[in-house]
């Protein structure tokens, strides 16, 4: 299982905290509430280690550190000092002299029952201090989500925000051509390595969500031609459907608390949104119009739901309370809006803009305002946020190519990555951090 396959545990740094930590703050942070952030200067050195995994682990922490967008790792080949004892101080003044503004040094260790220790430590090379240190037990298999925690560690304590790298994201894996195309339920690490896939490819597959508890996905499936929504536990891959409803059914996604799936049910035309507890199988009826209302999606707090509805005669983003009452439109610029999704900050709300032939991917306040587009193009669709609620995830596909494929942009609308997988994806859903 996951939580009890990695413990984390603080390292108290005694002497060496003494000697080298002042009681002044570090004079290392990024104020990411400034909206474009020049990218911090920050070297990370290989850790040390017996064999190449101390270097494997300094490099996912390094690659994890670039793609936020917030921080550039210097390159090594600039280095002009190497560490060669992880429980000395370093010489700050080399660090200072290539510019590297933080500096990260760690070892990596074999204990005699056989699990790895990660230590690391975070200096501030101009104030000459550490910022924090912490170490890690874990199997050796796990070695690339220690990086990743440990990645965490330092946005947090630079930033002064959670970080998102201990994070998986659940989507649909794509192969074969666009007559004949094959779909599986896929997860992986948020950097796109450790791919497995969920399902076999024999039933069309669309729609994954994680639940709050981070073990469970909710999906659609045309299993036997039918569609259903299941519910699938990621560490047993027991599956079970969630209900069987008259005709279509589209859009599941948790309540915050896990303890329902809201979604859209199509019958004679029209689609409205409904709400099934989990636990007694009821369903309750959020919307009555003979229009289509689809894609809802909780605030955090689960007080109200977004969703989408082409009610007023195109696609446009709507609000209501947990109860359905209050239903309101809140988007009323160009073109149409479709796939509202509630930041887990509970301040945007992520969404998919068609107009004018393309198709971008915006943010908006709750209440409509502030309409921000991040990314447009041929065909852009589908965002998920980090659970830290400053990069949104999105599916692509560009014009005239043969499948989907991944990627991520922060709030800036500039840090724009490709998810690399090993074939064509699409419905991406970001998990909230792993414990």
């Amino acid at each position: 299982m996951l939580k009890s396959s990695l413990v984390r545990v603080l390292l108290v740094l005694t002497g060496l905290m003494a000697a080298y930590v002042s009681p002044a703050y570090a004079v290392v942070e990024i104020n990411i509430n400034k909206g474009n952030v020049a990218p911090l200067p920050i070297a990370v050195t290989d850790f040390l280690s017996n064999g190449d995994i101390g270097a494997k682990v300094s490099q996912v922490i390094a690659a994890d550190l670039k793609r936020s967008g917030l921080f550039a790792p210097v390159d090594k080949a600039a280095f002009i000092d190497k560490i060669s004892n992880f429980d000395a101080a370093p010489q700050f003044q080399n660090w200072r002299t290539i510019n590297a503004q933080a500096l990260v040094t760690g070892r990596v260790t074999q204990e005699a029952d056989g699990r790895l220790r990660a230590e690391f430590r975070l200096w501030d090379t101009f104030a000459g201090q550490q910022m924090t240190g912490q170490q890690f037990y874990t199997q050796p298999e796990n070695w690339r989500r220690v990086a990743h925690i440990i990645a965490d560690a330092i946005y947090e304590k630079i930033t002064g925000e959670k970080g998102y790298f201990d994070t998986r994201v659940v989507f649909v894996a794509e192969s074969g051509t666009k007559t004949a195309r094959k779909t599986q339920l896929a997860i992986m690490d948020q950097d796109g390595f450790n791919v497995r896939t969920l399902t076999d490819g024999s039933d069309l597959v669309f729609s994954p969500r994680f639940s709050p508890n981070r073990q469970e996905v909710t999906y659609m499936s045309f299993a036997n031609q039918q569609p259903r929504v299941y519910l699938l536990q990621l560490e047993t891959g027991q599956r079970e459907v969630v209900g069987n409803f008259p005709g279509m059914t589209f859009s599941p996604r948790f309540s915050p608390d896990g303890q329902k799936v809201i979604m859209s049910l199509q019958q004679e035309g029209n689609s409205n949104i409904y709400t099934m507890d989990l636990r007694s199988r009821t369903t309750t009826r959020l919307t009555s119009t003979a229009a289509i209302d689809t894609s809802p999606s909780y605030s955090p707090d689960g007080s109200q739901i977004t969703f989408e509805s082409d009610r007023g005669g195109k696609q446009q983003i709507y609000i209501m309370n947990a109860d359905g009452s209050n239903q309101h439109r809140v988007s009323f610029g160009d073109g149409s809006y479709s796939t509202p999704v509630w930041s887990p900050r509970g301040d945007l709300i992520a969404f998919t803009k068609q107009s004018g032939g393309t198709f971008s991917i915006g943010v908006m306040k709750p209440d409509g305002s502030g309409e921000r587009l991040l990314t447009s193009g041929f065909h852009n669709e589908g965002p998920t946020w980090a659970p830290n609620g400053r990069v949104v995830m999105f599916f692509r596909e560009a014009q005239g190519a043969s499948g989907p494929q991944l990627y991520s942009i922060d709030l800036t609308g500039y840090n724009e990555q490709l998810i690399k997988t090993p074939g064509f994806a699409s419905d991406p859903a970001w998990s909230p951090l792993l414990e």
